[in-house]
């Protein structure tokens, strides 16, 4: 088999594809400052004869499908496959894996960093300090900048897939009480943590931290309905998809001070737009640059997460569905 790799893919893991598939051809698109469009993409796959792709944020259209229905599979070094046309692809058969949890740690210790610097006014303290505002003899800077403490305080996790659950994991004995909302986990799995309705999770939270991804049920989920439940000193984070909240709803409930201020790292537009922006500026909001996942240890994590599916499908037979993501194709490549 000739797979084309345009996702970053260490030696090790290349040598690993070679060996048990055949031939190996990496161009990836970190080389071209950008994802590959489409019209790149095919040009790629018809001048190496791709027999299979591992792609990471490549636009496989249906335009690039419908020119390569000989694909025997499609890997995608995402925790979701959402640059990839998945209904042409199930249409014609071709399998497509991807990497949930490969950058869980990333996200989950941003999120820690990011929730404790805020609480603790690190950001604004650090400019105080580079300003020279500290005067000889003062206790300004103890009296100003003295925050909370993350220790106590009740954590609400909107998604409890493998994100929600390491951060729980990791925080539970700061000590912090854990609930969370999900109606596809199984509440008698994690009998130390509570599982909750939205409306009871928003109310009852010191923290509310968004880990859902975009579906037709999460797009604008989380709106005024349900911030305006939140306490006044509660605390927003979403490290995870920017459409899954009213964006309009959100500044309003920010800038009004009906609680306390929010985390971001992810926008409805990116770059951002005006809107994204007002959001970002606000004196309340700690924003990062859709940083979350980004640590060069997702990389490592993605190969092996990739490496080992396509194995055990391909070398050793064993079809486990928990890393295909269009598990409509699963009777035709079983």
């Amino acid at each position: 088999m000739r797979i084309l790799v345009t996702a970053p893919y260490h030696e090790q893991g290349l040598l690993e594809l070679k060996s048990n598939f055949g031939e190996v051809i990496y161009k990836p698109w970190k080389e071209n400052d950008r994802a590959f469009n489409e019209d790149e993409l095919i040009e790629l796959l018809s001048e190496n004869g791709a027999e299979a792709l591992i792609t990471e944020h490549d636009h496989v259209t249906e335009k690039v499908l419908n020119k390569n229905r000989h694909l025997q599979f499609i890997g995608v070094c995402r925790g979701t496959p959402s640059n990839v046309a998945l209904t042409v692809a199930t249409e014609l058969k071709i399998p497509v894996f991807y990497t949930p949890a490969r950058n869980a740690q990333a996200v989950a210790e941003l999120f820690i960093a990011n929730t404790i610097c805020f609480m603790r006014q690190v950001l604004p303290g650090m400019q105080w300090l580079k300003e020279r505002k500290w005067e000889a003899g003062a206790h300004t800077s103890y009296l100003q900048f003295k925050g909370t403490e993350l220790a106590g305080k009740t954590i609400g996790l909107v998604g409890f897939g493998a994100i929600g659950q390491l951060i729980a994991g990791m925080i539970v004995n700061y000590p912090c009480t854990i609930q969370y909302y999900d109606p596809y986990v199984n509440e008698s799995a994690f009998p130390a943590y509570k599982k909750t309705g939205l409306e009871e999770l928003f109310s009852s939270s010191d923290i509310v931290s968004v880990h859902l991804p975009v579906t037709q049920e999460t797009q604008q989920l989380i709106n005024h309905s349900l911030l305006k439940l939140m306490p006044q000193d509660a605390l927003f984070v979403n490290t995870a998809r920017a459409s899954v909240v009213n964006r309009i709803d959100l500044y309003e409930v920010l800038a009004s001070g009906s609680i306390k201020g929010a985390i971001l790292d992810v926008f409805d537009n990116e770059p951002p737009d005006e809107l994204d922006y007002k959001i970002i500026d606000l004196p309340n909001v700690m924003a990062t640059p859709h940083i979350a996942g980004a640590t060069f240890e997702v990389e490592d994590h993605h190969v092996r997460i990739m490496n080992k599916v396509l194995i055990d499908w391909y070398i050793h037979g064993k079809q486990v569905a928990d890393k295909i993501y269009n598990k409509e194709v699963l009777a035709s490549v079983i």
